[in-house]
């Protein structure tokens, strides 16, 4: 769906809607899709990409805040979808910073070896719970899907292992009424639409956010110039500039696709990682900084060798 598109049903402009915020067009998940099935079909994508089966993997993690139901999780419905019966399976809801939190909680799992392979999911349909009267929220938020799969290795426990090398995450609940959805089946007994006050978000965004990677530096004594991409969550273009800005990381480093896909929220971070590993951008060997945030609010950052 193209800003021109929006323009027939809300009060708006494609001019404003890029000067704004760079998107340009996000996608709107048909009928007969939901969460999960598009959060199957990227695990699909991950499990091919990886050469590896359903039957490799221990656990799956499944960050959304669009679940296909109240209840089971999202996470087991896709494990049914993929034909797996071992394991287990759950979902993460953190709202944008989700796959973070899911990355983060794969990798523990992981360290202590309560899983070999973990299969971690960011999938969201954003457009069931816009209020498409609002023109403040309903131009931002598109749907999608993105998955990747943490596999145990050997390391030498440095900085030069692949792989996550440290995760850092924070919340605050003070923030709540910023970002959030007016329902819920213990309040309102509905799904409830999605409420933010825009400027109050984009003000505390750059700073929080690059708190946690400078957390994330301490942490492995890397620094900016260490980082081969940034991958950020992508929720709007003069916040990742900013961000980007202040941390002193170059725009030729930084992974931008809100102008294609909106902010699908927690699959946001593995839709970019998918587009810069297909166009050949993300290699082997380079060293990633994540970093999301969101609803709550929530946000975090990792650091991880490709």
């Amino acid at each position: 769906m193209t800003n021109r598109e929006m323009e027939g049903m809300v009060e708006t402009s494609d001019e404003w809607i890029v000067q704004r915020t760079g998107i340009r067009q996000r996608y709107i998940a048909g009928d007969g899709e939901t969460t999960a099935s598009l959060g199957a079909d990227a695990a699909r994508a991950a499990l091919a990409n990886a050469g590896l089966s359903p039957d490799d993997i221990d656990v799956i993690i499944c960050a959304t805040s669009t679940p296909d139901n109240t209840f089971p999780a999202t996470a087991v419905d896709i494990q049914n979808r993929l034909g797996m019966v071992h394991g287990f399976a759950f979902d993460m809801q953190a709202v944008c910073s989700g796959f973070v939190y899911a990355l983060t909680t794969a990798d523990l799992y992981i360290r202590g070896g309560m899983a070999k392979r973990v299969l971690v999911i960011g999938a969201e349909t954003f457009s069931r719970i816009l209020d498409w009267t609002d023109r403040t929220t309903c131009v931002l938020f598109g749907d999608g899907a993105g998955a990747v799969v943490l596999e145990a290795a050997e390391g030498e426990g440095t900085v030069a292992d692949r792989g996550v090398l440290t995760c850092q995450l924070r919340s605050d609940g003070s923030h709540k009424e910023k970002l959030y959805v007016d329902g819920g089946p213990s309040s309102t007994g509905t799904v409830g639409h999605l409420r933010m006050e825009g400027r109050e978000v984009f003000k505390h965004a750059v700073g929080m956010i690059t708190d946690v990677i400078e957390q994330a530096f301490d942490a492995t004594a890397l620094t900016a110039e260490d980082v081969d991409w940034l991958v950020p969550h992508q929720a709007n273009k003069r916040i990742i500039d900013g961000s980007a800005r202040k941390l002193g990381i170059p725009s030729e480093k930084v992974v931008m696709t809100v102008d294609q896909h909106g902010n699908t929220s927690a699959a946001s971070i593995p839709l970019a990682l998918a587009t810069a590993a297909g166009d050949g951008r993300l290699k082997k060997g380079d060293m990633v900084l994540l970093e999301a945030m969101g609803g709550g609010f929530t946000w975090g950052a990792i650091l991880l060798r490709w």
